[in-house]
């Protein structure tokens, strides 16, 4: 299996967080200091995460040259789709990959990491030939944009990879594992509103809705630098791999202070780390594949590079992979 195409797309609105402490009681200080985020990304009144998605693959496909209509599969990974029903369906329809089989998969931030994974499978035990892997979200939904210790976090994005199958003995993704673990669940997660209703006769129904997201921050940043580097080492272990022979690290953009903390685990350069959350924020599913396309298309990400990447988040789910960049034929 190969990787030979990125792409990604992001929103036109820019907020900083200068613009943002018009609304909340916060300061560009305080937030670099805590995060590393300068300003993020937010869909405007004629944007869509289908868009995006969609627009990130058109990408992907033109640096694999593919034809659309070659594509298999189509995996969408998002928490916010357009449609509770699946998004991806309509990214099948914009790309006009009228043979792929479509579907969304949701595991929050770690959905891309969990999406590869799964796409994977489908090319390695010969199912589908050509995969597309998109990770896209739009929490700016979702956020209570009132509460300061959230709020400055998230923004919007889309990234998404193009896979196939490889004559070549080397596989493009040398080994993953993922982990969750649901007793933890409550330090981060976007709830459902018990709102209950009459029906008929004593019958009573759920309404439908969901609150904004809910995050116990520190316990999150507790989780994600104790499970992170445990899950990275035992990775590297088990495919006996080095730190020192990583090309790159390439983490969940969730703040600097985990990346930071990370690679002094592992005694990795920060000049190894790739990191763009400073202009984006916490994009969910599409950090990873968002990071992965500027690095690619800035030429810092060769052919032959040996990345380390990790998605985490809510659920609690978790995960690391290691994966070998090809790029297009």
């Amino acid at each position: 299996m190969a990787f030979v195409g990125s792409g990604s797309a992001t929103p036109d609105q820019s907020l900083s967080n200068d613009q943002l402490s018009l609304r909340v009681d916060t300061n560009d200080s305080w937030i670099r200091s805590r995060t590393g985020i300068c300003s993020r990304r937010i869909i405007g009144s004629d944007e869509s995460i289908t868009d995006l998605a969609g627009r990130a693959c058109l990408k992907a496909l033109k640096m694999a040259n593919w034809d659309p209509e070659s594509v298999d599969l189509i995996l969408l990974a998002t928490s916010t789709p357009d449609d509770l029903f699946g998004s991806a369906p309509q990214v099948q329809a914009k790309l006009g990959a009228s043979n792929a089989v479509a579907f969304d998969l949701t595991a929050a931030c770690s959905g891309f990491l969990f999406a590869l994974v799964t796409a994977a499978q489908f090319l390695q035990n010969g199912s589908f030939k050509r995969a597309l892997v998109v990770g896209a979200d739009q929490l700016s939904r979702w956020v209570n944009w009132d509460d300061r210790r959230s709020c400055v976090l998230f923004g919007d994005g889309a990234g998404a990879i193009a896979l196939e199958v490889s004559s070549s003995k080397n596989d493009g993704l040398i080994g993953f594992h993922l982990k969750s673990d649901g007793q933890r669940g409550g330090c981060l997660n976007l709830p459902k509103i018990q709102d209950n209703l009459p029906l008929v006769d004593g019958i009573t129904y759920q309404q439908g809705g969901f609150s904004t997201i809910q995050m116990n921050g520190q316990e999150v940043y507790k989780f994600a630098v104790r499970e992170v580097p445990s899950i990275l080492e035992n990775l590297l272990e088990s495919n006996k791999i080095s730190p020192e022979s990583l090309d790159w690290l390439l983490l969940h953009q969730a703040n600097q202070r985990i990346l930071d903390a990370v690679a002094d685990r592992f005694a990795i350069p920060y000049e190894k780390v790739l990191s763009n959350l400073s202009n984006y924020g916490n994009t969910s599913a599409a950090t990873i594949p968002l990071m992965l396309d500027e690095a690619v298309q800035d030429g810092r990400i060769k052919p032959g590079h040996l990345i380390a990447t990790s998605g985490f988040g809510a659920g609690l789910s978790w995960g690391a992979a290691l994966m070998r960049w090809q790029g297009p034929a």
